[in-house]
């Protein structure tokens, strides 16, 4: 891929946020947990279809970048997602259903420079 360079666009990434807990300390199965990811990250394209970063985005379709992040708890998930919310970053909290758990979170597509910030203290999901 090409380096982005002085007057072309900047990267787009989605970051997706998972809580850590439900694998390691809850015993959910990986696969259950990868799915409410994909719910997340699909919710919050839908939301944001009309969005020109997220048409963008889409519109390279073989060269998609998504980070999936991990959270320690539902508290950080939470704190994280007001956080968002204070700053202006569009994205979906997934609240599982029927058991109302808040599982993960998804950013809209948008520029990695402009919301790297609001995620430094998150790493990598393992």
């Amino acid at each position: 891929m090409a380096a982005t360079g002085a007057g072309s666009p900047s990267r787009l990434v989605q970051y997706v946020v998972v809580r850590s807990d439900l694998v390691h300390k809850l015993s959910w199965p990986l696969g259950a947990v990868i799915t409410q990811a994909c719910h997340a990250a699909t919710a919050a394209i839908h939301l944001h279809y009309g969005d020109p970063d997220t048409q963008r985005y889409l519109a390279e379709l073989d060269s998609m970048h998504k980070v999936v992040l991990g959270a320690a708890d539902e508290a950080a998930l939470s704190s994280l997602s007001d956080s968002l919310t204070q700053a202006g970053v569009a994205h979906k909290l997934w609240v599982e259903q029927p058991e109302n758990i808040p599982t993960c979170l998804a950013l809209k597509p948008c520029p990695k420079e402009t919301v790297q910030p609001l995620l430094r203290k998150f790493k990598l999901f393992k």
